[in-house]
């Protein structure tokens, strides 16, 4: 197999095709030149992150077909180069969203209060293994897993407790949930409604992305066409219902966690929100109606220029592809909004403080490349859930970038620049190669059915390795500047929260209506075989108290459940 178009083999310092002015090609003779000869530069080839080549030096000469009224615009103006919004931080800083939750709902409620009482702006709900996999915390598959990777969600009373004295109706809350999306989001509902919130007004975000669960996190329950029909439903459900809620964040950071480069994070990711457009379009939803409602999630990765050049190049290729392909006409559909994660897999754990310096340099690279919002990832997490001073900390690192270091003063400030607008071009023209690819393809679920992605993905994770162990990239405190080092204090979550857990679920079984969970339940079984929307059954069931694992039990009664084909 050919080399992914991403990783160029020729040198970044070849002048082919480039035609430099005159004076550049003066500085080559009498100034470069003589340099070179008397002190070579450090390595033979410059590369981003992603093995990207980059040359030495950007001019005018890397931007010759390159039109600024065409291809960067103005801020909130078509392509959306500059950003989606007039002034962009300048009228509203980001929401700054800090990923929580661990242990039970109790536990999780009080970081959610801490949180918001030292400025954050917006909640972000991490979900135990359990709960992803659409499991109860009884079951006997969440052994040794309940509230390790987040909040231990099994049902309505769990949710109830987890929003305590938290008024939905003036928070947005963001929840990183996939395969059983939609029956997390009918509890989140649920809350709202009990507290009186109006659904027209609540906003935030559902990840609800299974096609990357596929691709890279592997959080999956039922095979490829249900699983597709449940996120159409949820469209169709909040268009209706809760027109300020985005009911999906189609999601590249759990696909560069898994070890993509940063093009085909951008190229897969892109890929994904094109394929939810097409299935809500067989569907028959208007165009302009649910496009709005969709929003991504990107990773924020070390190489400072290559993640701005990314965020830049996605806004670009979203709206000529929702112009260009679909028709959009709401501006709205078309202008791409995003939140960001700095990057967990670059945390390491080996001198922990030292990814304070790597966090705060994503998080900059987020800000610039004009984010919606941000999530700073903590010190520690490379060992363990966040303690509240290493939560603090990464909170703090937005709090500084918004109030003291001028970021926020002008628009789209590296706009213009020869590099950036000449990496911005190369990613996104590299993105719209592996697009095309999977289209001929058939879309991205017959790409994901072939292994595709999931095979570049891979490929691209075993030459980074490759070039860390062979030093070819340094990781400082990894593979090179090597310490003795002290341990750090973790957060430990003991086995007393599956305890804690199973005593309220039983609690729950008891005192509940068991003919009403089981004659609702039926009825989601009896739709689920059908074409109806399930959400009202979802939403019916949840009422009732029945729990998560029951509810998802019964889906996969109809559905099946998915099993992943060997990547050779």
């Amino acid at each position: 197999m050919s080399r992914p178009s991403d990783l160029k083999t020729t040198s970044a310092n070849d002048s082919a095709g480039r035609q430099p002015s005159a004076a550049e090609l003066a500085w080559e003779k009498k100034v470069l030149a003589p340099t070179l000869a008397k002190s070579p530069e450090r390595q033979k080839e410059f590369t981003t992150v992603s093995s990207y080549p980059i040359r030495r030096l950007y001019t005018e000469a890397d931007l010759a077909d390159w039109n600024p009224d065409r291809d960067l615009g103005f801020p909130g103006e078509p392509p959306y180069t500059r950003g989606i919004h007039a002034t962009m931080h300048r009228g509203r800083l980001w929401t700054m969203r800090q990923f929580a939750g661990f242990g039970t709902a109790e536990d999780t409620n009080q970081r959610f209060r801490y949180l918001l009482a030292h400025g954050q702006t917006g909640l972000s709900t991490a979900f135990d293994l359990p709960t992803l996999m659409g499991y109860d915390s009884d079951h006997p598959l969440s052994e040794g897993e309940v509230g390790k990777c987040g909040v231990a969600i099994s049902s309505l009373a769990d949710m109830e407790v987890l929003f305590d004295e938290i008024p939905l109706s003036d928070v947005t809350t963001s929840m990183t949930i996939n395969s059983p999306a939609a029956v997390i989001w009918a509890m989140y509902l649920a809350v709202a409604e009990r507290q009186g919130a109006d659904w027209k007004k609540i906003s935030g975000t559902l990840q609800n992305d299974i096609l990357k669960e596929y691709i890279a996190q592997k959080e999956y329950i039922y095979p490829p066409e249900p699983s597709m029909r449940l996120v159409i439903d949820t469209f169709e459900f909040g268009m209706k219902n809760t027109p300020k809620f985005n009911v999906i964040s189609i999601s590249g950071y759990h696909i560069r966690e898994a070890g993509s480069t940063a093009i085909q994070e951008l190229a897969f990711t892109l890929r994904d929100g094109l394929e939810y457009v097409e299935w809500g379009l067989r569907r028959g939803l208007p165009l302009d109606d649910f496009a709005p409602q969709l929003s991504f999630f990107f990773n924020a990765h070390n190489d400072f220029f290559e993640e701005i050049a990314k965020y830049r190049a996605a806004r670009r290729i979203w709206y000529k592809a929702m112009t260009e392909r679909y028709k959009a006409k709401n501006p709205r559909s078309s202008a791409l909004r995003f939140h960001t994660q700095t990057a967990g897999c670059s945390l390491t754990a080996q001198q922990p403080m030292n990814n304070v310096v790597r966090t705060a340099i994503q998080a900059l690279a987020g800000v610039l490349g004009g984010t919606q919002s941000l999530h700073t990832n903590s010190l520690d997490e490379a060992w363990a859930l966040p303690t509240e001073f290493a939560a603090t900390i990464a909170l703090r690192t937005q709090q500084i970038l918004a109030h003291e270091t001028g970021v926020t003063n002008t628009v789209d400030p590296l706009g213009g620049s020869y590099f950036v607008e000449t990496l911005t071009n190369e990613v996104e023209q590299a993105a719209w190669d592996y697009i095309r690819r999977i289209d001929a393809m058939g879309g991205m679920v017959a790409a994901i059915e072939k292994g595709y992605p999931q095979r570049e993905i891979a490929e691209a994770s075993y030459r980074y390795q490759k070039a860390v162990d062979a030093k070819e990239k340094i990781i400082v405190g990894v593979n090179d500047y090597l310490t003795a080092e002290k341990p750090i204090e973790i957060l430990q979550i003991d086995e007393t929260v599956a305890h804690r857990q199973a005593a309220r679920l039983g609690k729950l079984r008891t005192e509940r209506s068991s003919s009403e969970v089981a004659r609702r339940l039926h009825a989601l079984r009896k739709a689920s075989e059908g074409n109806e929307n399930l959400m009202p059954f979802i939403y019916d069931a949840v009422k009732a108290y029945a729990t998560l694992g029951e509810i998802c039990e019964a889906m996969r009664s109809v559905f099946g459940a998915y099993e992943e084909a060997a990547i050779t």
